[in-house]
């Protein structure tokens, strides 16, 4: 296990998992983690962006200490621990913390990350997997991230792309917003980060969010009360020659982060970026 005492010293251990001291509130449903920790293990996009996520570390920080915030169920973090990088979890919600545990992760924080009390400049590489879009204050929470990471560490951040494709799932989880890829890297830039790697990935979702989510939403004909079906359809791996066209697409998208290029549009941002400690 990681000793924790080196990032924090307002943690307090409980079975296994640590607490804060302060209570965290977030702009997140309270049963969110539990209705995607029923489908992520078999939800094509849960299993895209792991893949996705994992090439960026294993390229720009394999061997770093790795913090992924707001980090739900651990999905990402045991992907990203299973390639050999150590990973502590911070995730304000108790049950995300729980359903991490069963997952076989050691290092979990039960905080957000103001919250946790951790020292500044001593974070390797933090992860913010599709988090910022839930803080109000993008860019002062930016900057905190800044704080806390060591001379030359990295942020591993995505999001969902184009405000043109909001609908009334973004409001029900809480989203303040969507991003573009240039306003996200502008964002980084003005906290003093420097973009070492920014693309699109779900490369096909624009057109069925907007045709499926988005103008629904806007005619009030997206309602539906049974939410994890809802989820289970959406995020279902597809079968037979559906299934053969994604995983093409998908290995296409992974080759493209292998060898450094961008995905011109999706439905998701990834952006990978240095603390710039020359920014003034």
């Amino acid at each position: 296990m990681i000793n924790l005492e080196n990032y924090s010293t307002n943690l307090i251990e409980r079975e296994g998992i640590y607490f804060s001291k302060k209570e965290s509130k977030i702009s997140y449903p309270e049963d969110g983690n539990d209705s995607y920790f029923k489908i992520e293990d078999n939800s094509f996009w849960f299993q895209h962006r792991n893949n996705f996520i994992v090439e960026g570390v294993l390229k720009y920080s394999p061997e770093s200490l790795f913090f992924d915030i707001g980090g739900g169920n651990g999905f990402v973090s045991k992907a990203i621990e299973n390639k050999g990088v150590p990973t502590v979890l911070v995730e304000p919600g108790i049950q995300g913390c729980l359903n991490a545990k069963k997952r076989g992760l050691e290092n979990i924080v039960c905080s957000t990350l103001e919250n946790g009390s951790f020292k500044k400049n001593t974070i390797p590489s933090i992860g913010l997997f599709d988090v910022v879009e839930h803080i109000e204050d993008d860019k002062d929470f930016l900057k905190s991230i800044y704080d806390f990471l060591t001379p030359d560490g990295y942020v591993y951040i995505t999001v969902p792309a184009f405000n043109a494709l909001w609908s009334n799932e973004d409001k029900d989880v809480g989203h303040y917003r969507r991003y573009s890829l240039k306003e996200i890297t502008i964002k980084l830039t003005n906290v003093g980060f420097t973009i070492e790697y920014s693309t699109y990935f779900f490369s096909i979702l624009p057109i069925a969010v907007f045709l499926f989510r988005s103008i629904p939403s806007r005619l009030g004909l997206n309602k539906n009360s049974d939410e994890i079906n809802k989820l289970k359809k959406e995020h279902g791996s597809e079968k037979g020659l559906m299934a053969k066209l994604l995983k093409l697409i998908w290995n296409f998208e992974i080759k493209k982060i292998k060898d450094g290029k961008k995905i011109m549009i999706g439905g998701s941002c990834f952006v990978i970026a240095r603390k710039n400690t020359d920014f003034i």
